[in-house]
């Protein structure tokens, strides 16, 4: 075993950097080693599906610190280097190459991948993902020169990227497998209001479709074909289908993995010196009493800094329910709680959905599991309170927009 207290952070993303950042905020004084596989600088993932593809923000705006910041803090940044292998005997980290890092105790923010279509044609090019800066790029210049697109996915990537690709002046087809998009996240009670945002912002979406092979000539994409047997011609294709957590290394080192690395309430893993933040990993939540593995902007930032604390000795616990954001068109939204299929037995709306103003919430009983803001800004938290007191709420004075949220 090496005799250090040096932290390595394998994963330079939006939860690693904040861990980091939060170790040097608890007065760490030691050693911080951050290494990531990608040559930039530690960076937020939304502007890519957001602000950056739709040319209104620069590329700076993403990253997480400013490129000063690493050394003024003493974090050594190592970028463009892979970690293949975790040696927890050892306890070093091996990188590509054969060079071994000691450390006290390992994080790994590994993050995750987008998944690929496994149908024929699917590494055509002009076949695209879209998670990392450079997939950001190659998607914004593909804007430039295409006139259509296929979107295959309507989740949340997939919707967004749509909205963006509208925005360029592109005709958009988008295909969902299942009945509307966001049905498992939304329900349907609320996934409509997306369905009809996007087709009265022109996109063709066809439900219940089903890839079959995607088209191509000379290697270069010139269509879809659907399960009905039917085409779509198009220049390019981008697939949003979901991510898998990257836990390669947690698995051939012998961790717990189980759709995502397995860690406590603190980001603890069995191993007393190895913590799990961020996409990858599946934490027990406090609040919720269940395991969770949550894909989201905030719970990287969350849990980075909740990582550099349990790294330090503490044992301190996040129970802020999940939140995330999304902007598609003139609509902007945030989402606050977690509700599983089958754990709502109602939706109740507050304010006017068919103008798309409105909070909607989830609720088992009377007692609220999430809440969707849509239009409608300054609630958030109040959710957020409403979710975590646990108690039972007048229904009637939840929706009446006379009533203050603050006052239920």
């Amino acid at each position: 075993m090496a005799a250090t207290q040096d932290i390595v952070i394998v994963g330079a993303g939006l939860a690693g950097a904040n861990a980091a950042a939060s170790l040097r905020i608890e007065e760490f004084t030691g050693r911080i080693i951050l290494i990531g596989d990608e040559p930039y600088l530690p960076y937020e993932r939304p502007p890519l599906s957001k602000g950056y593809l739709l040319g209104n923000d620069e590329l700076e705006t993403a990253f997480v610190h400013p490129a000063d910041w690493y050394a003024e803090h003493a974090v050594e940044l190592r970028t463009d280097v892979e970690v293949v292998a975790l040696d927890r005997p050892a306890h070093e980290v091996v990188l590509a190459g054969g060079e071994r890092v000691p450390y006290g105790k390992v994080l790994l923010a590994t993050g995750s991948e987008p998944l690929r279509l496994d149908v024929p044609g699917a590494d055509l090019a002009g076949v695209l993902t879209l998670r990392r800066i450079e997939d950001s790029q190659r998607l914004k210049d593909a804007y430039t020169r295409a006139s259509s697109v296929v979107i295959v996915g309507g989740g949340w990537i997939g919707l967004e990227t749509a909205a963006a690709a509208r925005a360029a002046g592109l005709d958009v087809t988008l295909l969902e497998r299942g009945e509307l998009p966001l049905l498992r996240v939304l329900g349907p009670e609320v996934a409509p209001v997306f369905a009809d945002l996007h087709r009265e912002h022109g996109v063709d979406l066809r439900t219940g479709a089903v890839v079959a092979e995607i088209l191509g000539v000379d290697g270069v994409v010139t269509g879809v074909r659907l399960g009905d047997g039917s085409t779509i011609d198009t220049e390019l294709v981008v697939v949003g289908v979901g991510i898998r957590p990257r836990t390669e290394l947690a698995t051939a080192s012998g961790l717990d993995v189980d759709n995502g690395i397995v860690t406590d309430e603190h980001l603890r893993t069995f191993d007393p010196d190895v913590f799990a933040a961020g996409d990858v990993a599946n934490a027990m939540h406090p609040l919720l009493g269940r395991r969770l593995r949550v894909e989201h902007w905030a719970n990287a930032i969350r849990q980075g800094e909740l990582a550099g604390r349990t790294m330090l000795g503490r044992d301190d616990v996040d129970d802020r329910p999940p939140y995330f954001f999304s902007d598609q068109y003139d609509l902007g939204m945030e989402y606050t709680g977690y509700v599983e299929p089958g754990d709502a037995d109602r939706v109740v709306f507050r304010g006017d959905v068919a103008a798309r103003e409105f909070v909607a919430f989830w609720l088992s009983g009377d007692r609220v599991l999430a809440g969707m803001n849509v239009n409608v800004w300054d609630v958030a938290d109040m959710i957020d309170v409403l979710i975590r007191s646990g108690r039972s709420v007048d229904v009637a004075r939840l929706t009446d927009l006379a009533v203050g949220l603050d006052e239920v």
